[in-house]
């Protein structure tokens, strides 16, 4: 949200509160929670491996 609120200031030359940020957002459908779908360039292959091999590592 900070970012918006950066772009949103140099842009129109004032300051935003993060709520404000927010409502915006949320009046034009955007959501800070997750993507409407997944990415075309997705590799389900590559994700699969990266799940069973490295993220038991990170955990």
């Amino acid at each position: 949200m900070t970012e918006v609120g950066v772009l949103l200031l140099q842009d129109r030359g004032g300051l935003c509160s993060s709520a404000a940020v927010w409502r915006l957002l949320h009046r034009h459908g955007w959501s800070w929670q997750c993507p409407a779908r997944r990415a075309l360039e997705r590799d389900e292959q590559t994700v699969g491996l990266r799940k069973k091999d490295v993220w038991p590592q990170a955990e």
